[in-house]
């Protein structure tokens, strides 16, 4: 049970690990570990990721905040000041059992929310070994309770026949879904409905691993820029910019949904993860209304139902600090269609407040759709067994 017996479990359908130093350096060939990502301190005591010869990313402190003692924008300077529980498998263990949360989805920082930031090192070779060492660590931070971990896997999606080896060889490690860009063309890459992707939808399909599509999996570096900043300033750029990307993942799904994709593999999920799930009504009203008017199935037969149908049939949203749409959109955006998460550790994740948001977006909802958001369908999607006690 929980530490508190009244809470009930929850399952977190999206935080994010700040990865340990030695992640890449102690897992890539002996040749490469010159080469791989690594953590820079500066002559400030800033933890700064290096990746290839490119400037630095965005500091480790800045992916670790949750219960950071100074507001925005401060944050912890390195990894002697992040919290254990962001890093260190059996402290998030601790940490889980004070909220009442039985198991995480757990995604990455350094390579990108879609794995791009690995393009950086500019050597396909090192860039698999990469994406294979971040695959194996995932695997071994589980180590001390694997039941209440749900592994993402990063993909080497700039080479499909590796991509297809890497999601066969991680199903038979034990992960439960496949990291991907909602954006590939944005990357260098063929749009999500070309022919050049079957073979990695077909093995997501056959391994039975739902796709993420998480914010942020191209390049949204451009919404910082200096003119922006200077215009309107810091904090509410900030403000812009997530709100601006968490929209982007509207566009993402209403490509998805009109690619051809979803009926050409019908049993294959997708997650549009952090993004929300207040605009979901509009946008497939919108695009039912959209496809209609345009005739879209007189052009691609293979479009036997609505946007809105196959959204229903395969494709899942993730809120956490909403408390309109699932007290009044859930029958629109589906009850079988909407999970939990709490972004743990980030800038903008729910901590020290969970259950109050949990609990002030359920108000009036009856215990099978609470059951349902908070629990029963991450359980089934991930084939996350409930805890016996």
């Amino acid at each position: 049970m929980p530490k508190d017996p009244k809470l009930d479990w929850v399952i977190d359908a999206d935080t994010h690990i700040t990865e340990p130093a030695d992640v890449w350096t102690s897992r890539v060939p002996a040749k490469f570990r010159d080469k791989a990502p690594h953590i820079v301190r500066n002559d400030d005591g800033v933890d700064i990721w290096q990746i290839g010869d490119h400037a630095p990313l965005v500091p480790v402190g800045h992916t670790a905040v949750a219960g950071w003692k100074e507001p925005f924008p401060a944050a912890p300077r390195n990894m002697d000041e992040v919290p254990k529980a962001s890093y260190d498998a059996k402290a998030r263990l601790d940490y889980m059992d004070e909220i009442g949360i039985w198991a995480m989805a757990l995604y990455p920082n350094v390579g990108g929310f879609g794995n791009q930031g690995f393009l950086k090192l500019g050597d396909p070779e090192l860039m698999l070994a990469c994406v294979r060492a971040y695959n194996d660590f995932l695997i071994d931070w589980i180590e001390p309770n694997p039941d209440r971990f749900i592994p993402i896997m990063a993909t080497p999606f700039w080479d499909v026949d590796a991509s297809v080896k890497e999601i066969e060889r991680c199903a038979k490690l034990g992960h439960k879904g496949v990291l991907f860009a909602g954006e590939p063309q944005d990357l260098g890459q063929p749009f999500l409905g070309e022919k050049h992707w079957d073979r990695f939808y077909a093995a997501a399909q056959d391994a039975d691993l739902p796709i993420s599509f998480h914010i942020g999996s191209a390049n949204f570096t451009e919404e910082f820029s200096p003119e922006r900043v200077a215009a309107h300033g810091i904090a509410p750029t900030v403000v812009r910019s997530t709100v601006s990307i968490l929209l982007e993942n509207g566009k993402s799904i209403v490509d998805l949904l009109l690619s051809g994709v979803l009926p050409h593999f019908p049993k294959l999920k997708f997650v549009s993860v952090e993004s929300g799930i207040g605009w979901i009504p509009f946008l497939l009203e919108a695009a039912d209304h959209c496809f209609k008017y345009a005739n879209v199935s007189a052009e691609r037969p293979e479009f036997t139902m609505l946007p809105s149908e196959y959204f229903a049939r395969q494709v899942y949203g993730c809120y956490f600090f909403e408390e309109l749409a699932p007290q009044r959109l859930i029958d629109v955006i589906g009850e079988d269609n909407i999970m939990f998460e709490t972004d743990y550790p980030h800038p903008v994740c729910l901590y020290g407040n969970v259950r109050q948001k949990i609990d002030a977006g359920l108000v009036g909802q009856p215990e099978r759709i609470r059951r349902k958001l908070l629990f029963d369908n991450a359980a089934k999607l991930y084939k996350v067994a409930a805890p016996t006690a």
